[in-house]
Formats: structure tokens, C-alpha cells, sequence
């Protein structure tokens, strides 16, 4: 075999290569790629519901960090009857740290839920625990969501409520 017979057969070989190595990366994107990006886009592009309830998960956690990473930069919180509107991540932290300094532990119960489009609706048992025990508060949340980022949230509840409940376990 002569020099240029070598250099074409080399050629040739490492074409064979790269068209085997070509196909087989089409073939994984064919059959093994689309398969995970719909799982990572299923991932990354949760409804407005799931972002809801994630941001509850964290506050339910206290873990105010990973909750205000659900929050838009225009957030906006009204956190009940006599509070003022809170804006932003910062606002929302001041709005609850201090409702949640002395509590011990939580369980937010969804009781019932309604999304429409960015709007969505929780009906919630907020449970929580301090050194006296438990006392329970119902709320209802009205959040809009926006590109993946909570912009706005009400929470609805009977102050009576709440006054009553710690009443009761403060005489404990």
C-alpha cells in the first residue's frame, strides 16, 4: 500500500468514526434527548398553583430565603386586616419574621385550592406551634403569579381569630 492509499484509508476510517459517532448523537437526541428536555422544561415551567404551593412549603419551613426566590421583584403582600402592604422579598421578610419569631413549628394545610390562569386561590389551615402549643388560624390566599414569579398575595383572615386562639393558650 502506497502513502496516499494509507492517508485515504485513514481518511476513510476516520470518517466511518465521526458518521458512527454523528449517529449515534443523533439517535440519542431522537430517542433519549426530547424525553429530557420535556422533563427539565416540565421542571423549570411549573403552573401557577405549584409556585403557590412551593411558596408555602418554605414559608411552612420558615425558610424565608428559598420562599422569597417564588416572589417578583414588584411583589406585592397584603398579610391581612390591620397590617400595611408589604413590597418586594424585604417587605414580605418584615411582614412575617416577626409573626414567625416565636413559633416552634408549622403545618399549613391546603384545604382547598382554585387556579384560573396566573390567579390562584388556597384555602389554608395555618397551624402553628409555640411553647404553649398549637393554635390553628384559617386563611384564604388570593396570589397572581407571572412568569413563574408570585407578584401578588392577600391573605384573608378573622383577627378575632387569632386573638382568641393565643388568649386561650396563654391562660394554659
Amino acid at each position: 500500500m502506497n502513502q496516499n492509499s494509507t492517508r485515504q484509508a485513514h481518511s476513510i476510517s476516520s470518517l466511518s468514526i465521526r458518521r458512527s459517532a454523528f449517529a449515534a448523537a443523533m439517535l440519542f437526541v431522537v430517542l433519549i434527548h426530547p424525553t429530557l428536555r420535556e422533563q427539565t422544561m416540565a421542571q423549570e415551567a411549573i403552573t401557577p398553583l405549584e409556585t403557590v404551593k412551593r411558596l408555602m412549603i418554605e414559608v411552612e419551613r420558615m425558610d424565608f430565603d428559598a420562599a422569597t426566590s417564588y416572589l417578583a421583584e414588584s411583589f406585592e403582600y397584603i398579610p391581612g386586616p390591620v397590617q400595611p402592604v408589604a413590597l418586594g422579598a424585604q417587605g414580605f421578610r418584615e411582614a412575617l419574621e416577626p409573626f414567625f419569631a416565636p413559633i416552634e413549628e408549622n403545618e399549613i394545610r391546603i384545604l382547598r385550592e382554585s387556579a384560573n390562569g396566573g390567579t390562584v386561590f388556597l384555602e389554608r389551615l395555618d397551624r402553628h406551634r409555640i411553647p404553649q402549643g398549637w393554635f390553628e388560624l384559617p386563611v384564604t390566599g388570593v396570589y397572581e403569579v407571572e412568569d413563574g414569579k408570585i407578584t401578588f398575595m392577600r391573605d384573608y383572615y378573622d383577627l378575632a381569630t387569632i386573638q382568641n386562639a393565643m388568649q386561650a393558650l396563654m391562660e394554659k
